[in-house]
């Protein structure tokens, strides 16, 4: 791990910063590619994305307080922290999509191809996110005595973070950002295929919200809130709803084109 990327004295670099950064500009001029090549204006499409990834970080940020608000309620001053804190990565999606519902009439885009677009390249970006998490020592996994478990061993994230030192734990933002760069090989060769409008943006909720939901099990980080007596967290019940949602468009498109 290694929290800070430059340290110049006076100001210090963060590595997940620069690593948020790259995973933005990668995703949307992936992004931007695609849609030129199926003829929507790329341009358009990178300034739509700018737009959700904003409301995005809004959410990734609410969800966090939210999950944690008993914390935040006893020291209201550390939600200052949540600046330099990336968030929950699925409040960040939801918000997200809600804000493209919103902004899709302003833009004139159609909904469906437009998320098509945009899907490979929110995978793309996840996954080079997810290396910025493994750098600055957050989303740490549970404890783990297999071959490849990892330890954190620096102060600086221990007491931004709370990331537990010296101890054997899963390498969840490795299995993460391996699974989403999976996923987005998978999408965009699919995408090529050139589906129904919303079959990509279907398939993208539909397995995210599998690995996710599995990926969950070897985390230990508790910002993510819980449910149902402990037995479930919060982003494990949002995949949930993603694989309903997911295999529900699946059934819609494929109705609507045998109609």
């Amino acid at each position: 791990m290694h929290p800070i990327l430059i340290d110049f004295g006076f100001f210090q670099l963060p590595s997940y910063g620069v690593l948020l950064a790259t995973a933005v500009i990668v995703a949307l001029w992936t992004a931007r590619l695609r849609a030129n090549r199926v003829g929507m204006d790329g341009t358009q499409i990178v300034d739509f994305g700018l737009w959700l990834v904003i409301w995005a970080l809004i959410g990734a940020k609410l969800l966090l307080v939210l999950v944690e608000l008993p914390r935040y309620l006893r020291d209201p001053a550390s939600i200052l922290g949540t600046i330099r804190a990336g968030g929950v990565f699925l409040g960040g999606f939801v918000a997200a999509v809600i804000a493209a519902i919103i902004l899709l009439r302003r833009y004139k885009l159609p909904a469906l191809p437009a998320f098509d677009v945009l899907s490979p390249s929110l995978a793309l970006g996840h996954a080079i996110g997810r290396i910025g998490c493994l750098l600055a020592g957050c989303c740490w996994g549970a404890a783990c005595d297999l071959p490849w478990a990892i330890t954190y061993s620096s102060p600086i994230a221990a007491e931004n973070l709370g990331t537990p030192l010296h101890q054997h734990l899963h390498p969840f933002p490795v299995y993460s950002s391996l699974f989403n760069f999976g996923l987005y090989a998978l999408l965009a060769a699919y995408y090529r295929r050139r589906p129904a409008a919303g079959r990509v943006f279907a398939t993208y909720l539909l397995l995210y919200g599998v690995g996710r939901f599995l990926l969950e099990w070897t985390r230990g980080d508790a910002v993510r809130g819980f449910i149902l007596g402990g037995a479930l967290s919060t982003s494990q019940l949002i995949s949930a709803g993603l694989i309903i949602i997911g295999t529900g468009l699946h059934v819609w498109i494929g109705r609507r084109k045998a109609a």
